[in-house]
């Protein structure tokens, strides 16, 4: 008896052995440790990557950055966020596919305060602009040169974090592009220090684009709510075109449950119209115009992303109405010229002139995508069906 439970005993632990084997883990980013001279110390910060970023076939694209103060309490949520508005799998497409940066706190007070708190007891606040020094001058540039990004920056600050983005956004130079200040915490800012902060504010900013949630504080509410719209609407005065920002009140949430909800808010004003349906477009000037606007707006060149293109040009191509499949190569082209490098690219322009009966062109830009990704084997199969045309 005795030597038949240890046999199963050994079954069991080899069973439970073969199964931990089995296990994998599921990883939303990495940890990186990064020697600041400017802070005098070491600064942890984790990278969230898209899921197309370590595709072999993907290897051209570059990437917006998403930088998140307090990354160590909204890094996993807003990764989630991110990754579910704009990777392929969710097909939602309402934001481009971006690098999320979570910076964690080592004193959160003296970082994100730019201005000196003064209490009865000695503090340290203050040192936000020892600290946006920090961002811009050695984050920021070691990002750039590990990873493949693209300049265009996004800051994202809740509470006194949101203090640190709104004071980012009114400098005059700031390597960042839009901000999201979830409800900043104005409370060391009085009248006088915010008409200083105001006057002082250039035109430069308005090349930016600003979101601002208020979220509600029960009895302190009016408080709360009035800085955040002081500031706001004297942004606007200022601003002598549309002023590109938004300020949004969330009755239903507090100071603590409002930032998921507050950044999904925020991001997709931000990209705004960035998510279109390819059923919405007619034709290319209409696109073109369309992506023309949201780039105005941004300051930015955004492109028309090119799973968009494809998806226009492959439905034209399939309809039964000739004049609306002779529209389809336009958009395979323009394909071609926004993304030079895109092996994709190419193999739908050779499809796309095979389908209207060039196999000479079709064959030219299938050797293209194969010269810019070997392993393209649809490629390498339709140049033997066609022949070479050399």
């Amino acid at each position: 008896m005795r030597i038949k439970i240890i046999i199963i005993l050994f079954l069991l632990i080899g069973i439970n052995h073969a199964k931990s084997q089995d296990v994998e883990q599921i990883v939303i980013g990495t940890k990186n440790l990064l020697h600041s001279t400017i802070l005098n110390e070491d600064r942890e910060y984790w990278v969230s990557l898209p899921d197309s970023y370590k595709k072999e076939e993907s290897y051209y694209k570059d990437y917006p950055v998403l930088v998140l103060l307090d990354g160590n309490i909204h890094f996993k949520a807003i990764s989630g966020l991110v990754n579910s508005m704009s990777s392929d799998s969710y097909r939602s497409w309402k934001i481009p596919e971006m690098i999320v940066v979570g910076i964690q706190n080592v004193d959160r007070r003296r970082d994100f305060t730019p201005d000196k708190i003064v209490t009865v007891r000695e503090n340290n606040s203050g040192g936000g602009e020892n600290f946006l020094s920090f961002l811009n001058n050695e984050l920021i540039p070691e990002i750039d040169q590990k990873y493949r990004t693209a300049p265009y920056r996004i800051l994202f600050g809740h509470s006194l974090g949101g203090l640190l983005a709104t004071h980012a956004y009114m400098k005059e130079e700031t390597p960042f592009n839009a901000f999201i200040a979830v409800d900043p915490s104005f409370g060391t800012w009085d009248e006088a220090t915010m008409d200083k902060k105001l006057d002082d504010v250039t035109d430069r900013s308005f090349e930016r684009f600003l979101y601002i949630a208020t979220a509600n504080w029960g009895k302190r509410n009016i408080r709360n709510r009035d800085r955040h719209v002081r500031l706001y609407e004297a942004l606007n005065n200022k601003c002598e075109r549309e002023f590109p920002a938004r300020l949004e009140y969330f009755e239903d949430e507090n100071h603590g449950s409002v930032p998921p909800i507050a950044f999904y808010n925020g991001i997709s004003t931000i990209f705004e119209g960035y998510g279109i349906s390819y059923r919405n477009v007619e034709n290319i000037e209409e696109l073109k115009q369309h992506f023309e606007s949201i780039s105005k707006r941004l300051s930015w060149d955004f492109k028309p992303p090119e799973y968009l293109v494809n998806q226009i040009g492959y439905s034209m191509l399939r309809s039964q109405n000739e004049t609306v499949r002779s529209k389809a190569l336009a958009f395979f082209i323009l394909n071609t010229e926004n993304y030079p490098n895109s092996f994709n690219a190419y193999d739908s322009l050779g499809e796309a002139y095979e389908t209207l009966g060039d196999s000479g062109k079709a064959v030219e830009n299938y050797k293209k995508s194969l010269e810019l990704y070997p392993k393209n084997e649809h490629a390498q199969t339709k140049i033997e069906s066609l022949g070479n045309y050399d």
